[in-house]
């Protein structure tokens, strides 16, 4: 079922194929849109689709260098808010962050392939509020279920911001974007106004 995580068999398997689940329903939320859309916060609140991308391929950067105990901070410029990790800039396009975003997942994905163990300890930063004090370590099985918890949830944002939008909505911009045969519903089509030179891919 090509809406499903595929079935797996070890628990490795298990976590990496959710992660991928979770990041291809996040990716397709952009799919069709301009600039100047993927920068459209939601009706309520500043959140839009090209920064919620932005900030998870952030996100993952940060936590695969945990993973490699190779600490950066987060990734920003000098001049970034944390406001601004959620935003699309005026200098950024849809397709930057999308390619940043597949470059960090692969970066993650090869880094779990190459640690054999993943109860290996990950150290807790310290100096950041946001961090516990009083637990020194996670593992890598840990910060594996918060990269999907961090992913799922972001995926829900975008789903809200794209349906406000023009009214697409998940399973339909998969089965355009990813050429589903003979889907249950109708794929999505993007409205004639919509169309352009601007558009970005999902893939």
């Amino acid at each position: 079922m090509p809406g499903f995580a595929p079935p797996a068999a070890d628990e490795r398997t298990a976590l990496t194929a959710y992660l991928a689940h979770q990041r291809r329903a996040l990716r397709v939320t952009a799919y069709g849109l301009t600039d100047d859309q993927a920068r459209t916060a939601a009706p309520v609140g500043e959140l839009s689709i090209g920064g919620l991308i932005k900030h998870a391929a952030r996100c993952e950067t940060f936590w695969t260098d945990l993973v490699l105990r190779q600490r950066r901070g987060p990734q920003r410029k000098a001049d970034e808010s944390d406001a601004d990790e959620f935003r699309l800039a005026p200098d950024e396009s849809l397709a930057d962050v999308l390619a940043a975003y597949a470059e960090a997942a692969e970066r993650t994905d090869a880094v779990i392939a190459g640690i054999p163990d993943l109860g290996q300890a990950v150290p807790v930063p310290r100096g950041l509020p946001w961090f516990p004090e009083e637990v020194g370590e996670w593992s890598v099985r840990w910060v594996l279920l918060h990269l999907i918890e961090e992913t799922a949830r972001h995926g829900g944002h975008a789903d809200l911001i794209r349906e406000s939008l023009d009214g697409a909505t998940l399973y339909p911009l998969l089965a355009t974007a990813e050429a589903w045969t003979d889907p249950w519903f109708q794929p999505w089509e993007p409205a004639p106004a919509d169309l352009g030179p601007q558009q970005a891919s999902a893939d």
